[in-house]
């Protein structure tokens, strides 16, 4: 059993379970994700196993939960920090209306763009505006113009887990109240409970304590409820209520 667990750690892209059974999650990806995943997110999932960084991907069954959230609140106006090569994108995407728009932003246009020829192809490239770069000066720009103040149902942070909290400060203005963000790798491959002296990879060292103080952060914002869920590796929800 455990060899057969270890390929099934293997077949999914960007594996992130925290589930104690690998057999189980392909169970998961096998019974209720992989047979309802739109063939466009299925092609790009199998482009980005492809990329040498794969493991930065969102994994299929959070993917399928972004899509079924953004269909719950109704999101029309989006935004995402971190985008790789677009998979929670396209999620995010073919859950909005046709009028429906994505603010994303990423350091790296190149990753992008190995996943654009799908979103294009899937006819979801109109909802997205693309800015290359760092996003903090971009989101000052936005809170000094002041007409984009509370205007977000729903943002989704992927990326520098240093900056996480700098994201937080900024985009509890950008979000509507009762709308949510999300931000990504909150239980940060189960580092957030691993003993001081535990052997880890060194940058999942180097960002646990981010981690760490982003989710004590979040804890005890009085402006925002959290639900943190163990899908992909961890996943925070904040409604904003003031």
């Amino acid at each position: 059993m455990a060899s057969n667990g270890e390929n099934a750690r293997h077949q999914e892209v960007g594996h992130k379970s925290l589930l104690q059974s690998d057999a189980l999650y392909q169970y998961i990806l096998e019974t209720s994700v992989y047979p309802r995943e739109p063939e466009a997110m299925k092609e790009l999932r199998e482009i980005t196993a492809k990329h040498p960084w794969n493991l930065m991907t969102t994994s299929a069954d959070e993917g399928q939960f972004l899509n079924m959230l953004l269909k719950l609140i109704n999101a029309k106006n989006t935004m995402e920090i971190g985008v790789f090569t677009g998979y929670s994108l396209l999620a995010t995407a073919m859950a909005l209306p046709d009028d429906g728009k994505i603010l994303a932003m990423d350091i790296n246009r190149e990753n992008y763009e190995i996943g654009l020829p799908v979103i294009e192809k899937a006819g979801l490239a109109h909802k997205i505006e693309f800015k290359e770069g760092p996003a903090l000066p971009v989101l000052d720009q936005m809170i000094e113009d002041g007409k984009y103040h509370g205007s977000y149902d729903f943002i989704f942070v992927d990326a520098d887990k240093d900056n996480y909290l700098n994201y937080h400060k900024r985009l509890i203005d950008l979000v509507k109240v009762g709308g949510l963000i999300g931000y990504d790798n909150t239980l940060w491959n189960g580092s957030v409970v691993a003993p001081p002296d535990a052997p880890l990879r060194k940058y999942v060292r180097y960002y646990r304590d981010f981690v760490l103080e982003l989710n004590k952060a979040l804890a005890a914002d009085p402006r925002i409820e959290i639900c943190q869920l163990p899908v992909g590796d961890g996943i925070t929800l904040c409604r904003r209520i003031g």
